[in-house]
């Protein structure tokens, strides 16, 4: 006797075998318990769900004759009686199937419709089961059409499609459609358990955890993938001979990766590539699986735990350990390109070649300074990545990045009366931090304003200003220049409602705002910060300050992140300013993105008012009807 495989082994026989499926088998036991019948049944859903099936136990169950050749049309065919027997062996004369892909034209539909006229032979109905409909050409559709919406008593049709897009919508709304979902892969695990055990196949269960994720919801595949197992395992199915079978990539592969990823060792992702191809590991395989352990990481992440349903997982712990060793933001950063990455892997000569590629994509998208803490801060010299620069910020002409801090020792002359030091406004980037128990002193050009310095303060706020970039030691010491000295200060309750409602719109001028202004615009030009690190100074507003803590705050949730505030920090303690920073939420009514928009829409404002009174401009507006093209005007 010859083998016959387990995807028709094992092919449910009734409705109560039926697995997955409980929304179609709940409707229509109800459908046959009251006998609600319609002509027409509509069975849709990807391959290996379970269509034919489902047709043929309908068949089952409108002819069924039970034991004792008394039963009527019933929700649980017996299975032992003539029509059951004939239907599951394919012999049954009044069950017809036929197969659309291969019999798709008006003539063979026409043919099949000419038996309607014809009452059962031996069953009760007669069945005309049609696979992939879709198939079908628009002239075979037209032909069906009036027999598919008036069929005699005796006669059901039965439609299945993969692709129910394609079927016309004038056979649709002649249908009671039913969707057939993929299965998931808890549900295939569990019977893939019970049909192994019941052929007495030794197996473990990763290797089924492998099969089931491998039929991707189809029961069929997963049998099918079960007997390619036994056979490639030798009667026995394991996780390494399952692996070995599928291609796929064992997770510690996947886990070094990403945590080679978290810590930007470039080095050891080219080694584990080179790895994955020395074994023949899938390519796909590998960022199919490092899809779902990062999908796994993005959940613990937004969840504080594992999902419910894989939550014995025995590599739980290792996603729980990266999913706290990646912020969120890269996590789904990553999965993203994983995703689009497996894309790129047949348009490249070599698989490997293609998988190097977009991990090094995963690297190069990442901020230098999206390090994890642990790691130290890189040094000038280490040539980071430069980041797209804000729309404010490039319509700027660009000038010298002034030095932000020095310690007091380096200006001795520039202390107050009261012995506190004072700060000059340009200092060597490589000076020490101030020393505890000095305050820091700020150049406030908005407060002591001399009569050589009215025409710096009409320049744009984005710039330092020229007077301030000549002034030598001397100068600014001078009472003109003289500096005002912060005192200690304790962190004051939040003020949401104390800023105007015209801070939407602008800026509203705070104590701290041109300092933070002009020290957060160095860093920049300096390109000392760029990605969220940049954006969180950019968007803030600095409310307090002390010797060794500065009060940032800012009105986005998202900004407010460890790694940002670690990245910001460091780059103030290489400029000088030796602080610690906190962070809070809250309405912003004076930042150095407002200020820069600010700057921009003034000289904006005022290029097109120049435009504007222009006499030429007035005449060809008023003798020819000339427009200005709105959006056109651009300061220089």
């Amino acid at each position: 006797m010859s083998y016959l495989v387990l995807a028709r082994k094992y092919r449910p026989r009734n409705f109560a075998e039926m697995v997955g499926q409980g929304h179609v088998v709940q409707a229509l036991g109800n459908a046959l318990t009251t006998q609600r019948l319609h002509h027409a049944y509509l069975f849709t859903g990807t391959r290996g769900v379970g269509k034919t099936t489902v047709s043929r136990i309908l068949a089952k169950s409108l002819n069924c004759q039970g034991p004792d050749g008394q039963g009527g049309i019933t929700a649980s065919p017996c299975g032992v009686c003539q029509a059951c027997t004939d239907i599951d062996a394919g012999r049954f004369v009044d069950y017809t199937e036929l197969d659309a892909a291969s019999n798709r034209g008006v003539d063979e539909v026409q043919a099949l419709l000419e038996q309607a006229v014809y009452k059962p032979v031996q069953g009760r109905f007669k069945v005309f089961m049609i696979d992939e409909v879709h198939m079908l050409t628009g002239h075979a559709f037209n032909a069906m059409l009036k027999t598919l919406e008036e069929p005699p008593d005796y006669l059901k049709f039965v439609l299945a499609t993969t692709d129910p897009q394609k079927v016309p919508v004038t056979v649709l709304s002649r249908c009671l459609q039913f969707n057939l979902r993929p299965m998931a892969p808890q549900t295939i695990f569990d019977h893939l358990e019970q049909v192994l055990a019941a052929e007495h196949v030794a197996f473990d269960k990763p290797s089924l955890h492998l099969l089931a994720r491998a039929a991707r919801g189809s029961m069929r595949d997963a049998l099918s993938l079960s007997d390619q197992a036994i056979a490639f395992g030798g009667g026995q199915v394991s996780e390494t001979a399952v692996r070995q079978m599928l291609g796929s990539v064992d997770r510690s592969y996947v886990f070094a990766l990403i945590e080679a990823l978290a810590h930007n060792e470039g080095r050891m992702v080219v080694e584990t590539v080179e790895t994955l191809r020395v074994q023949g590991l899938n390519a796909a395989s590998a960022l199919e699986e490092m899809a779902s352990v990062l999908h796994r990481m993005a959940v613990y992440q937004a969840m504080g735990e594992a999902p419910a349903m894989e939550s014995g997982d025995p590599q739980e712990a290792d996603m729980a350990r990266l999913a706290d060793l990646l912020p969120a933001d890269e996590t789904q950063l990553l999965y993203s390109i994983c995703l689009h990455g497996r894309s790129d892997l047949g348009l490249a000569p070599d698989e490997y070649a293609a998988l190097t590629m977009v991990l090094l994509r995963l690297l190069a998208f990442k901020a230098d300074d999206a390090s994890p803490p642990m790691r130290s801060a890189p040094s000038p010299a280490s040539g980071e990545k430069k980041s797209l620069k804000s729309t404010a910020e490039s319509t700027a002409t660009p000038a010298p990045a002034p030095n932000l801090a020095s310690t007091a020792s380096d200006t001795p002359s520039a202390q107050t009366a009261d012995g506190v030091a004072s700060l000059p406004s340009q200092v060597n980037p490589g000076a020490a931090p101030l020393p505890p128990g000095q305050l820091l002193m700020v150049h406030d050009p908005a407060v002591h304003l001399g009569a050589d310095d009215v025409a710096a303060s009409a320049e744009p706020m984005d710039q330092p200003s020229a007077p301030t970039r000549a002034l030598d030691a001397a100068q600014r010491n001078s009472p003109a220049h003289r500096v005002v000295g912060v005192p200690m200060r304790v962190q004051q309750e939040s003020r949401l409602d104390q800023a105007a409602p015209s801070a939407l719109a602008g800026f509203v001028d705070s104590e701290h705002g041109a300092f933070w202004h002009h020290t957060v615009q160095a860093l920049v030009q300096a390109q000392a910060v760029n990605a969220l690190a940049r954006e969180l100074a950019l968007q803030s507003q600095l409310i307090g300050r002390d010797e060794d803590q500065w009060i940032l705050r800012v009105e986005s949730e998202s900004l407010n992140q460890a790694g940002s505030r670690d990245r910001l920090s460091q780059a103030l303690q290489d400029a000088g300013f030796a602080v610690t920073l906190v962070v809070e939420v809250g309405r912003v009514s004076d930042s150095p993105a407002r200020r820069n928009a600010s700057a921009s829409a003034e000289r904006q404002q005022a290029a097109e008012s120049i435009i504007h009174s222009n006499p030429w401009v007035q005449s060809w507006m008023r003798d020819f009807g000339a427009k200005i093209v709105p959006g056109s005007i651009r300061p220089l």
